[in-house]
């Protein structure tokens, strides 16, 4: 897969999953009893999830970088 295919699933995909978790949560919310009953621990469980995703996309990222990069002394 090239960059450019990357890069179209990237800016087309990532919009559809952010929707598709945002109606999780919704129905999570519609749904149970505990998500309505305690909404400021549901909210921050949710928001928990895609920072974590994204702190280890960037680890992953920077480690990587970082072993390509030339060692000065």
């Amino acid at each position: 897969m090239d960059k450019d295919t990357k890069f179209a699933f990237l800016v087309i995909g990532l919009p559809f999953l952010g929707l598709i978790y945002c109606l999780i949560i919704l129905a999570c919310m519609l749904t149970l009893p505990i998500a309505q009953n305690h909404p400021v621990m549901t909210g921050i469980g949710f928001g928990i999830i895609p920072f974590g995703i994204a702190v280890y996309f960037w680890t992953t990222a920077s480690a990587k970088a970082y072993k390509k990069s030339p060692k000065t002394k």
